[in-house]
């Protein structure tokens, strides 16, 4: 399991200063401080899960919205308290979930799908890596801090969360985008080749499957995939499509992975 991402964020957060958190991030309506009271929220929902709440809302864009704006009164210091004191104990949780007989339970992810209990480290590591990355550093963010160049480690975890929830996030809006199998090929650090299957039936859902399967391929690098397969960036300006590109082009213009 990589923590990599998280202890880049440690390492990140003494740099900020007060002027710094209020910058509006590169994530639409939150500020820098946002971010990390969404990754907060997160950590203590993982440590000390909520009970069951039907007046929350289905959408999980929404869901995440609403624990920012439950934050939005809370000091600068009180933010980084709840991160600092929930994520440790958000990791180990993690930990425990790689390790037999529990590893491969199903979980429900409100609003996201069901997952093995081991790929939730996956889930933390997307959102990490993803929000620091894009929406915190420059240049989409406004932050003038640099990292090292992501590594194998750090993005081919998220990569793999996002092709386990992309047949379930968007449910029949995607699917009906999806007439035969298009592989996606996606190079450099977090490298993995995959083939999208269409659903097999009326409700079923698109599947995923290692290997390349079709003449119609989508080629980019696996960190710009992170980028525009979140809509954060236009998917023309980092794709190639070989074979069949209006094949492909509805998927691509339909795919936002949350």
């Amino acid at each position: 399991m990589d923590h990599n991402s998280t202890q880049a964020l440690a390492e990140i957060i003494p740099q900020v200063d007060d002027e710094q958190w209020e910058l509006p991030s590169a994530c639409g309506g939150w500020r820098v401080i946002d971010v990390v009271a969404h990754l907060a929220a997160l950590a203590s929902e993982a440590v000390d899960p909520p009970p069951p709440d039907p007046s929350l809302p289905k959408n999980r864009e929404r869901y995440h919205d609403l624990r920012v704006d439950e934050r939005r009164g809370w000091s600068h210091a009180e933010v980084l308290d709840e991160w600092r004191r929930s994520t440790p104990r958000q990791l180990d949780l993690l930990e425990a979930a790689q390790e037999p007989p529990g590893a491969d339970q199903a979980v429900e992810v409100p609003g996201l799908g069901t997952y093995p209990r081991h790929l939730l480290a996956n889930t933390m590591a997307f959102n990490v890596f993803c929000h620091l990355r894009n929406d915190m550093l420059a240049p989409d963010g406004p932050l003038p801090f640099t990292l090292p160049e992501p590594t194998d480690s750090q993005v081919a975890p998220a990569v793999d969360f996002m092709l386990a929830g992309l047949p379930q996030m968007q449910g029949p809006e995607l699917t009906a985008t999806v007439d035969g199998p298009l592989v996606l090929d996606l190079t450099g650090p977090g490298a993995t080749t995959v083939t999208v299957f269409p659903a097999s039936g009326p409700d079923g859902e698109l599947t995923v499957a290692p290997g390349a399967d079709a003449s119609t391929r989508v080629h980019s690098t696996a960190l710009d995939f992170i980028a525009w397969a979140t809509t954060r960036k236009p998917w023309r300006d980092h794709c190639r499509i070989t074979g069949n590109a209006s094949a492909a082009t509805p998927f691509l213009d339909c795919l936002n992975i949350i």
